[in-house]
């Protein structure tokens, strides 16, 4: 036999195979490769033991080497634990259990040899069936034991049998039995090489089986703490966004009112604030990714600065070739022109305050001017959320970017989104 089991608990049945025979727990997901590596490992043992089982069966039939009742036993506990091992391997049912049978079964067989041919006409120098038979218990073994066991097999079984046959070549007459001791010793040698390159072979055939599904599962669980990550990260821009927008902007616009148009905006505000906070729930993540027309992030931000009291037009240049975009990208992209619009009534009193839009089949970009004095962005304290948390964050969440001019004739702040390419 060429290949063979390995030194990770033995395969089991259909149950084990799925969950790993005498292993530590898991899941068929979370053992994907190892099932499968155990599957392929259990048809090729079966296909070789069938193949030698085949061989010494034919032998025992057409040279009986033990006679009367002692024959008939030893094939009867040598080749039905065999058959059922061969079988239990193919269906994948039972594999671990027959396996153990069969192992057990042969080292008895073994051991009662000198018993059986005691006393009958044998020849020495022909191989008896047993010994094509010395790897199927090492395989066996393999299948149903430890990696402790599996050594001891495959040190047990060719030494037994080595035992068995020097046992009767002693028996020759003087001198004719050095060749045959020689031979023996080979033959033992041979077979016990064979099951270290079995036991070598398995055992790499499930370890790398093991390492990818270790790095598999590493790889997932990797995933998943980027995606948790990211999901705490997008919910707090959104709620540092919406508390801003619209709790303290509006608070704000309250304190500071001090005009009839003050005052009326600072109502719209609250009134828009209220709407928001009622509908927070559906408001996560700005929207769905249906596809809308790009015109609707100009008629979004007109309408936004109507809320706000103002009667804003927005100058667009929409590319008709540039197509639509999704919706959570049109959404970020208004709210955030909005609370540039609002910062530049606030702050700037909305003069010279101008609004446009430009879309093309590569970009989407959207320019909010005002002719205020400015401010010095480094001044800024850390707790006011309008251009961190509403604009540059939601943009950068949206996939998008933000940037902001100002100085003394006045702020620019610049949205862009490319178009996936």
């Amino acid at each position: 036999m060429a290949t063979g089991p390995a030194a990770r608990p033995p395969l089991g049945d259909i149950g084990d195979i799925a969950g790993g025979a005498g292993g530590a727990g898991g899941n068929g997901a979370e053992r994907f490769t190892e099932s499968r590596v155990e599957r392929i490992v259990a048809l090729v043992v079966a296909l070789g033991c069938a193949v030698l089982g085949t061989q010494a069966f034919v032998n025992a039939l057409s040279t009986p080497q033990a006679a009367g009742l002692w024959r008939v036993g030893l094939l009867i506990v040598a080749f039905l634990p065999l058959a059922a091992m061969i079988l239990a391997l193919a269906t994948g049912a039972f594999a671990r259990g027959a396996s153990r049978l069969c192992a057990l079964s042969l080292v008895v067989v073994l051991a009662f040899w000198p018993l059986a041919t005691a006393g009958a006409a044998t020849d020495p120098s022909v191989q008896p069936w047993v010994w094509y038979l010395l790897n199927v218990a090492t395989a066996a073994a393999v299948m149903a034991f430890e990696v402790v066991l599996q050594i001891v097999w495959a040190v047990l079984v060719p030494a037994l049998y080595a035992a068995v046959r020097l046992t009767q070549i002693d028996a020759m007459p003087a001198g004719a039995n050095a060749a045959q001791t020689v031979g023996t010793v080979l033959d033992a040698v041979f077979a016990l090489i064979l099951a270290g390159v079995i036991i070598a072979l398995g055992w790499m055939l499930r370890g790398t089986a093991v390492g990818i599904d270790r790095a598999r599962r590493d790889a997932v669980a990797s995933y998943a703490a980027a995606a948790e990550a990211d999901a705490v990260e997008t919910e707090r821009v959104a709620v540092a966004a919406l508390m801003h927008d619209s709790v303290l902007a509006a608070l704000i616009a309250a304190e500071r009112a001090s005009t009839p148009r003050e005052e009326a905006l600072a109502v719209s505000m609250a009134r828009e604030a209220l709407t928001r906070l009622a509908n927070a729930e559906q408001d996560v993540g700005e929207g769905s990714d249906e596809a809308v027309p790009v015109v609707s992030i100009v008629t979004g931000i007109e309408r936004a600065a109507a809320d706000l009291g103002l009667d804003l037009r927005v100058r667009a240049a929409l590319d008709p070739d540039g197509g639509p975009v999704p919706g959570r990208v049109a959404r970020a992209i208004v709210l955030a022109a909005t609370q540039a619009v609002a910062n530049a009534v606030q702050h700037a009193g909305a003069r010279g305050l101008v609004v446009s839009v430009r879309a093309d089949p590569a970009t989407i970009s959207v320019q909010v001017s005002d002719a205020g004095a400015g401010f010095a962005p480094a001044s800024v304290p850390v707790d006011r959320l309008g251009i961190r948390g509403s604009i540059v964050a939601r943009m950068a969440a949206a996939g998008g970017r933000a940037r902001v001019q100002t100085g003394a004739e006045g702020t620019t702040i610049r949205l862009d989104w490319d178009r996936p390419r």
